[in-house]
């Protein structure tokens, strides 16, 4: 196997980023490795009348970079600013860019951008434990994972083939001084078990707008919808998904049995005792009993 010699070529090799030149490295102790770089993909010519611009500044962007032995890293890319030499020309002046190092208005490379949306949505890593790993700032890494988070999101073979489809309402949040409820509706892949998306309220506006948003052939594929009884959500099947079976998850179901029994308890302690249950009324002593599971019921 050949081995690289040329010390040039070993700096390159390190670094892995396509078609740039290594300017220098900065190695101060304590200090995250700042390695200094150009790119050789240069845009010399004006975009809007083709004259080739003046060196107008040479501006030097800090990038996060992924951690190398050990150690955190910083990207410190020396670009090019170019003038346009006709003064009549409206483009004025650009900046050599190169998607494959870094998106524009990013302070991360790319691959650690993808790198951190990865450990925080796949790893389920904390954003602050991530940002220490690298040795940035919180917002640094969160805003990374949001912007190329939302590219994975909105891609349209994220979901992917589903043919049973639950709808949950959620308590999202609590906001304000009095800290009022904030609903969401969770869609799920029920036949895979996990999230596809939360829509935001409880109502059927959000949830027909998502499910409208999806291919035709997406929505035929569903056979099975789960739902808690409300008839919010009946109303979206019925309107968007008319073919799905419909069929109750048992939680909600169970959970109206024990209501129903429980009525009927009080009911007949009324109409029994003539008041409402007591400390030492049979009924009222068996009501935990009437609803708990058959597994769960001891000889106590």
């Amino acid at each position: 196997t050949p081995v690289e010699t040329d010390p040039t070529r070993i700096c390159q090799i390190l670094v892995g980023l396509p078609e740039v030149s290594i300017l220098g490295v900065e190695d101060v102790h304590g200090a995250p490795l700042v390695v200094h770089i150009e790119s050789q993909v240069e845009a010399r010519n004006c975009p809007s009348c083709g004259r080739c611009g003046w060196v107008k500044d040479r501006p030097v962007v800090m990038l996060t970079d992924l951690p190398s032995f050990g150690r955190p890293v910083r990207l410190a890319w020396h670009k090019t600013r170019r003038a346009c030499p006709d003064p009549g020309c409206a483009h004025g002046s650009w900046t050599s860019r190169d998607d494959r190092i870094a998106a524009p208005r990013y302070a991360v490379t790319h691959r650690a951008a993808r790198w951190m949306t990865e450990q925080v949505g796949q790893a389920r890593r904390a954003v602050a434990a991530v940002a220490r790993e690298l040795g940035c700032d919180w917002h640094t890494v969160n805003d990374a994972v949001i912007g190329y988070g939302a590219l994975l999101v909105d891609h349209p073979d994220r979901i992917g083939p589903v043919t049973a489809i639950g709808l949950d309402e959620t308590l999202f949040t609590r906001t304000g001084r009095f800290r009022s409820l904030v609903w969401a509706t969770t869609i799920a892949d029920v036949g895979n078990h996990r999230l596809i998306d939360i829509t935001p309220g409880r109502d059927t506006e959000s949830v027909i707008s998502w499910l409208a948003q999806r291919p035709q052939t997406w929505l035929d594929a569903i056979t099975v919808g789960t739902l808690d009884m409300a008839a919010t959500y009946r109303s979206v099947y019925r309107q968007i998904l008319p073919h799905a079976l419909l069929v109750v998850d048992p939680f909600h179901l169970i959970q109206l049995a024990n209501t129903s029994l429980d009525k009927v308890r009080r009911f007949v302690q009324n109409a029994v005792l003539g008041h409402r249950g007591h400390k030492h009324d049979p009924l009222y002593r068996a009501r935990r009993l009437l609803t708990k599971a058959r597994e769960t019921i001891d000889a106590d």
